[in-house]
């Protein structure tokens, strides 16, 4: 490996905070700001991408960690691998986030909790763009936070194989194989991974020692298959189909007493049992046409989710989401384009509750980039939606992005970002024994100002929420709050290289999340530092150290109903990459390697210190 491959490799880790001067940003492209392909540097909206080449170099082993690198983003999780889990963007909670895995909706209109992040793993992905502020006129319900975009590896050209095989701490063992095919004419990639572990416990008492109580095991098997093929040079059809299967014990509360004056016994809880079985299924086909006025996509697209808790209440969810749309994309002028389009979707709840709603809608986006305005670049894009639910009332919302680079001051940008956006309520909150069919979607406003240089972006964001749904505990309902929750905060990043062989990238936030009554919102981190600095010692060996520092955060103990702090800790990982040659390399790697103890749901587990090592083959 020679220095300028060296180089490469640091500029990829550091393109996941988009701050590398403007000709750098070109090397990458995005398709979540406006539902098309675009350079990085031409997008006005607030985003970071994480690369393949970052979630290889640092290990991670589900979205989750990868996510959590980010300023502004984080994560809860109620245990280990598997445990329900919850992103939170600049103190939106998961459910205001909408995510897509190879352009397929993850969301599960069966859960009122949003996407299951615990389920995605890291192994076999191209690139994560997360998409922040909102962003309902450009995709419509569910991504008032934002949009986080998973994009599964394709095909190389000719014949490719790999397998990579890891294990260490909790008896845990990942297994990813995968192959590949690609010529002038189609393609197909096939991939598998399994996962299994005995993890720990789930819940366990703050400060003691998760060895006195029963583990909680996981397993997780992902299987990813893409396909395509050119019917002629201008048309093509391109298809792809993902399982993800999964298995995970975990701890049920245990309560004494009767209702009202029940009691949570934290220690019988962290000893109980039980198993919950989850399967996903995302689906899509994509003909693309392509001619000297425009480029079409006509799709169909299904997400099928299957939930099985054989000892709660309610056992079984299954909920499907299916989709069939039409987008036009039509270049004018120099480097302007229109694009434009419809769907249709059909949301449907198939298990105990049974009920559906169906959503039309037609949606258009304008961008222009014009050259030598007021001595620099410019950037305009305007984007409109309107939502036909026969559920709820029609809803249209926007977004406009504006972006200036002057050409005395390379490196310089500022951008601003406006947007509206909406949620619906779930399935679950509308129609369970504890929903509220009245109930009307949530209404955000937000925008954000950035303003970078060189390597250094700074970000102020504010949002209000209208109408935000909760859980009524006078009522036992969900309901509407009229008054309006308000979100906003700073975000600082910078990444840059020393010596050509170390990369450094640091952020911070700081986010005030406050509710309708002015009360922090639980759960949400106050201020956090996240921290990377990677090591290439030789041209074949690479060190690597990544953490972050939380700040203050707030929990409720409900085995007293009192306010409880979960923060105010620091967690560090150390990796080590060894290129043995251009066929094979092992890694290890230790997480919270200081083995601090830290709970970020309180009464939930962390992981304490684990150390892995593994092997990968490519061919």
């Amino acid at each position: 490996m020679h220095t300028t491959i060296k180089l490469s490799l640091l500029t990829t880790l550091l393109l996941n905070t988009h701050l590398i001067a403007g000709e750098t940003l070109d090397e990458i492209t995005v398709t979540s700001a406006t539902k098309t392909s675009q350079k990085l540097s031409d997008v006005t909206s607030n985003i970071n991408v994480i690369t393949a080449q970052e979630i290889e170099e640092r290990h991670y082993t589900t979205v989750n960690e990868a996510l959590n690198a980010l300023a502004g983003v984080s994560f809860t999780s109620n245990g280990g691998l598997g445990a329900t889990s919850s992103i939170k963007i600049r103190g939106f909670d998961n459910s205001k986030v909408l995510v897509i895995v190879d352009g397929i909706r993850y969301n599960d209109i069966s859960s009122s909790a949003g996407a299951t992040f615990g389920h995605l793993m890291a192994s076999d992905i191209e690139s994560i763009e997360v998409l922040k502020g909102a962003q309902s006129g450009v995709w419509g319900a569910d991504a008032a936070a934002g949009v986080i975009n998973v994009i599964t590896k394709g095909a190389k050209e000719g014949l490719n194989f790999h397998a990579t095989q890891e294990f260490g701490s909790f008896k845990s063992l990942s297994t990813n194989v995968g192959g590949s095919y690609k010529n002038d004419n189609f393609y197909i990639k096939a991939s598998h991974n399994v996962v299994d572990s005995d993890s720990f416990t789930s819940q366990a008492p703050e400060g003691e020692e998760l060895d006195k109580f029963e583990d909680d095991g996981y397993n997780n098997k992902t299987s990813n298959l893409k396909a395509g093929f050119n019917i002629t040079p201008t048309n093509k059809i391109d298809i792809s189909h993902t399982v993800i299967d999964s298995q995970k014990s975990y701890d049920q509360s245990v309560y004494e007493g009767i209702f009202p004056n029940s009691t949570l016994n934290r220690t019988a809880s962290a000893n109980s049992q039980a198993v919950s079985h989850n399967k996903a299924t995302l689906s899509s086909i994509n003909f693309n046409h392509i001619d000297s006025f425009n480029e079409v996509d006509v799709y169909a697209k299904k997400s099928d989710f299957k939930r099985n808790n054989p000892q709660e209440f309610t056992s079984l969810y299954e909920g499907e989401v299916k989709e069939y749309g039409l987008k036009s994309k039509i270049p004018y002028l120099k480097e302007s384009f229109v694009l434009w389009g419809g769907d249709y979707k059909k949301f449907e709840d198939k298990g105990s509750i049974n009920k559906s709603f169906t959503n039309k809608a037609v949606f258009v986006t304008n961008y222009n980039k014009f050259n030598n305005v007021l001595g620099g670049d410019a950037i305009i894009t305007e984007s409109l939606r309107h939502d036909m639910y026969d559920e709820f009332d029609n809803e249209t919302t926007g977004k406009i992005g504006l972006k200036y680079s002057p050409n005395y001051l390379k490196g310089f940008s500022t951008a601003l970002n406006y947007g509206t956006a909406y949620n619906v309520p779930s399935s679950f909150q509308l129609y369970s024994f504890y929903g509220n069919p009245d109930m009307k979607p949530e209404i955000t406003k937000g925008y954000d100002v950035n303003i970078a240089y060189k390597d250094l972006s700074l970000t102020y964001f504010n949002n209000e929420i209208e109408d935000i749904i909760d859980y009524d505990f006078s009522t036992k309902k969900y309901a509407n709050v009229q008054e309006k929750s308000k979100l906003k905060g700073f975000e600082a990043e910078y990444s840059t290289t020393i010596a050509d062989t170390v990369g450094l990238t640091l952020g911070y936030s700081k986010i005030d999340a406050k509710d309708h009554n002015g009360n922090d919102l639980q759960r949400r981190i106050n201020e956090s530092v996240k921290f990377a600095l990677d090591y290439y010692a030789t041209d074949d060996l690479h060190l690597g150290i990544n953490g972050q520092y939380i700040g203050e955060r707030e929990d409720t103990d409900f085995a007293t109903y009192a306010t409880v702090e979960t923060g105010k800790y620091t967690v560090a990982n150390f990796t080590a990459n060894y290129e043995v040659d251009k066929h094979m390399s092992v890694y290890g790697k230790v997480d919270n390697i200081t083995d601090k103890e830290y709970q970020t749901v309180y009464g939930y587990a962390a992981s304490p210190r684990a150390v892995y090592a593994g092997i990968k083959l490519t061919y």
